[in-house]
């Protein structure tokens, strides 16, 4: 006998007593300390949720519910994931019912009357098996856990090295980053005060700090000039959305996806009179609507080497006068909401 097998818990279902403590002297002979029984079948679906036994020793011809149903029962009982063996002793010595009792997810069957070394090895090699299942199971969930763990970290990971992107591109006319992380507070409140559901809202708010990221490509002479641009210069800082769109596209990761459906269409006008490609209303797709508001508002309500900050007040009206026009009506009615509810620090 495994000494680490002797506080298995094992129970007894025979509707004949004289049956249970026979069994009973049996597996005290092997040294099992840890026994339960019951005559009543009915009683086992109580005892499978407060004993959890390890081993069911079950006979098959009993009055109120026989064998095959508890079996069933057993089975609907038990997680899919678990291997708890069920060894039916019964006196029907027919094929058929050795058939239906294994296909109904018996583990093994024993005719009576019962041999004590035939029941002490079943019951040692069922044990045995429950034993490395239960083994192999913790092991899988272990390795569940550290992938989760790692991948958990390789996202963190993955964020932080976009976040910085971001930073980089905006480090000449915001050396502090936090224009891009405003934009993306922002636009995650509004996609939630449009309603959209807790997870689209959080990827929208991750992937938005990264629609700028184009910015990079372009020359300082004209994104740090403090002058009005020329047409010509203004031509090129347009450019920026498709170096954005190029560096997060040809990804199969959805965040990434997103935020190169942003960086391409952050600067699309309602009316049609944006770019790069003079999309109007819903052709522009709602994450770039709503990063439009988002990032438009935080560039007119704080200084850059070209501009004053407008006050909040002014930067509002000039929000909702645009309404119709540069940005989508229900985006910006759901921005306003965010000032008018307290929602946000913006």
């Amino acid at each position: 006998m495994l000494e680490d097998l002797s506080g298995a818990r094992l129970l007894i279902v025979d509707d004949e007593e004289a049956n249970v403590q026979l069994l009973r002297r049996i597996l005290d002979t092997a040294g099992y300390r840890n026994i339960r029984s019951t005559n009543d079948p009915r009683a086992v679906e109580q005892l499978l949720a407060e004993y959890d036994p390890d081993l069911i020793f079950l006979d098959l011809l009993m009055p109120a519910m026989d064998g095959h149903e508890v079996l069933q029962m057993i089975r609907e009982r038990t997680p899919d994931n678990a291997y708890r063996p069920v060894l039916v002793l019964t006196s029907d010595h027919t094929q058929e019912a050795k058939r239906r009792t294994l296909s109904a997810g018996a583990k093994d069957f024993l005719t009576k009357p019962l041999s004590p070394s035939e029941v002490r090895l079943r019951a040692r090699n069922l044990l045995e098996t429950r034993s490395l299942h239960q083994a192999l199971r913790e092991h899988n969930e272990r390795l569940e856990q550290r992938v989760a763990e790692r991948t958990a970290a390789l996202e963190d990971a993955r964020m932080q090295t976009l976040l910085r992107l971001a930073r980089a591109a905006e480090y000449r006319d915001d050396q502090t980053g936090e224009h891009t992380k405003r934009v993306g507070r922002t636009s995650r409140r509004i996609a939630t005060a449009l309603g959209l559901d807790d997870g689209l809202a959080e990827t929208i708010g991750m992937a938005a700090p990264l629609h700028d990221v184009g910015k990079i490509g372009i020359p300082d002479a004209i994104l740090l000039s403090s002058d009005r641009l020329t047409p010509e210069q203004f031509e090129d800082m347009k450019e920026h959305c498709a170096i954005g769109y190029d560096l997060l596209a040809g990804t199969d990761v959805p965040l990434l996806q997103l935020a190169a459906e942003i960086a391409l269409t952050h600067h699309e006008h309602w009316d049609g009179q944006g770019y790069p490609r003079n999309l109007t209303d819903t052709q522009i797709p709602l994450s770039g609507r709503i990063v439009s508001v988002a990032d438009t508002f935080d560039a007119l309500t704080n200084a850059r080497p070209y501009k004053e900050a407008w006050s909040r007040e002014r930067a509002l009206a000039e929000i909702e006068r645009n309404a119709g026009i540069h940005f989508d009506p229900q985006v910006v009615e759901a921005f306003l909401d965010t000032i008018r509810t307290g929602a946000s620090a913006i």
